[in-house]
C-alpha cells in the first residue's frame, strides 16, 4: 500500500500521466474507503483529495469519471555497485589529483595560485569609510 510521503505514478487509461506524493491517508466516513491527499508533482503544484478503497491505493484499477485509473508506488532504482578489483577488496578508490595532494601537501601544483579570500563585509566597511562611489 502506498503510504504517506510515497511517490506514486498515476495512470489514465493504461498510460502514465503524472507523479504525485502522498500527503495523507485518512479514513472516510464511508466504511472501507479512504481520503488520500496527493500533491501533484507538476507545474503548477496542485493538491487533490481522492476517496479510494484500500485496494485502489494498493494499485488495483478503478474508474474515475468513466476513465480507467491506477496508482503505482514508485521505488527508487537500485544502483549497481562498482565491480571490485581482485586484491583491493573494500578499499576506496582515490582520485589521482586528490591522492597526489594528500601525498605531497607542501608541493605547489601548476594550477594553484596565491589567491586571497576577500570578505564582503570588510569591503562594504571600507567603502563606507571612503564615502560613496564616484560614478
Amino acid at each position: 500500500m502506498a503510504t504517506i510521503k510515497d511517490v506514486v505514478l498515476i495512470y489514465l487509461e493504461d498510460s502514465p500521466v503524472s507523479f504525485a506524493r502522498v500527503e495523507s491517508i485518512l479514513p472516510d466516513p464511508k466504511k472501507d474507503w479512504y481520503q488520500i491527499k496527493l500533491l501533484m508533482l507538476q507545474i503548477p503544484l496542485q493538491v487533490v483529495t481522492w476517496i479510494l478503497k484500500e485496494e485502489y491505493i494498493n494499485g488495483d484499477e478503478f474508474h474515475m469519471n468513466g476513465k480507467k485509473m491506477k496508482l503505482e508506488t514508485v521505488e527508487c532504482p537500485v544502483e549497481e555497485l562498482p565491480m571490485e578489483v581482485p586484491g583491493e577488496k573494500n578499499q576506496p578508490q582515490a582520485i589521482p589529483e586528490i591522492q597526489e595532494k594528500k601525498e605531497n601537501p607542501n608541493v605547489k601544483s601548476d594550477t594553484q595560485t596565491d589567491a586571497q579570500i576577500i570578505s564582503f563585509s570588510d569591503l562594504k566597511k571600507k567603502r563606507k569609510d571612503h564615502g560613496p562611489d564616484p560614478k
